[in-house]
């Protein structure tokens, strides 16, 4: 119809430091997506990605080679991701150009490591920004390397910096301790995983670091960074392993509540599937007797609709 809406598209911007596993969430995100039906574009951000391990739909250094910066510029490599990302902001064209052909696909964009393109640098944002103008819905997944949670002060730091992305990307976001099946080989966590992922009091932590005589002498910088990260009371995790299928459905159920993907109008989703996103677990209107009386369609399809696993999984949290 001559002038209506575009269809709106979502996504993920994949973003974490370097080494937290982007480019292999992509990979597994991308297939655990395309065994669900749906159709994936998975968008290479960075520069110095070589030898990508999945299938690459837009792959940025068509438009611009961090070799190449760094060799004409005499740059080292942050300062060439920096140039290399404030080029792609002044060639905006050039992306939307790759990414109009594959309107109805969903995306996956693998993004820099570089800390401060997420935390102060304006380019990234601003990239993101933009595509929101062309009606793209996305969701930023943060990915943390899950071994910080052995070392209270590198926990910290890891709050810092996930606060400070998650106020300056300006994006729903989603936090997730990546390589969590690699967690016992990097030592004995002090608390329950629950304490690192819901980021629980945080004085508990002070009190390990009081035991460390360096970390005796910042006690009241710690406090403040400590009471600056609960006045917020913004950060907290998802536990990811990979290789999990059911892990990866936990991670998907969260995106697609951030960005509105399970409230759209793909896949017939139902007003019991939307109420399911909203309570954090399967929504019965069985259990709700005011809502009987009204014959809304499709009131017995449930949240396994959304991502092709067994509901009941999705009903056994409710007991957690």
């Amino acid at each position: 119809m001559a002038g209506a809406a575009p269809t709106p598209a979502f996504g993920q911007v994949v973003i974490g430091p370097p080494g937290s596993g982007k480019t292999t969430y992509c990979l597994g995100m991308s297939e655990f997506l395309r065994a669900l039906g749906r159709r994936v574009a998975v968008v290479n951000l960075d520069p110095a990605n070589e030898g990508l391990p999945y299938e690459c739909a837009v792959d940025v250094g068509e438009l611009v080679g961090l070799g190449d910066v760094m060799d004409a510029l005499q740059l080292g490599p942050n300062g060439g991701l920096l140039y290399c990302m404030e080029y792609l902001e002044a060639n905006l064209d050039w992306l939307r150009a790759k990414l109009s052909p594959l309107r109805g696909h969903y995306f996956l964009f693998d993004c820099p490591g570089q800390v401060e393109l997420c935390t102060h640098h304006g380019a990234l944002r601003n990239i993101f920004s933009q595509m929101a103008r062309w009606d793209l819905r996305l969701t930023a997944v943060h990915l943390v390397d899950s071994h910080y949670c052995t070392d209270p002060a590198k926990f910290i730091s890891v709050l810092c910096t996930s606060l400070a992305t998650m106020l300056h990307v300006e994006l729903p976001h989603v936090n997730l301790l990546s390589k969590l099946d690699l967690i016992e080989h990097y030592g004995r966590l002090a608390f329950n995983l629950d304490y690192y992922t819901e980021v629980l009091d945080l004085s508990y932590l002070l009190d390990h670091l009081a035991s460390d005589p360096f970390f005796r002498h910042y006690r009241q910088l710690n406090e403040k960074l400590v009471q600056l990260i609960e006045d917020y009371s913004l950060v907290s995790f998802i536990p990811l392993n990979i290789q999990d299928k059911e892990s990866i459905q936990r991670v998907l159920q969260a995106v697609d509540k951030a960005n509105g993907y399970c409230f759209g109008v793909q896949e017939q989703r139902s007003l019991e599937a939307m109420m399911s996103a909203a309570m954090g677990a399967d929504f019965h209107f069985s259990s709700y007797p005011c809502f009987r009386a009204y014959p809304f369609p499709g009131p017995s399809q449930e949240v396994s609709s959304l991502t092709g696993c067994p509901a009941a999984h999705w009903a056994s949290r409710r007991s957690t």
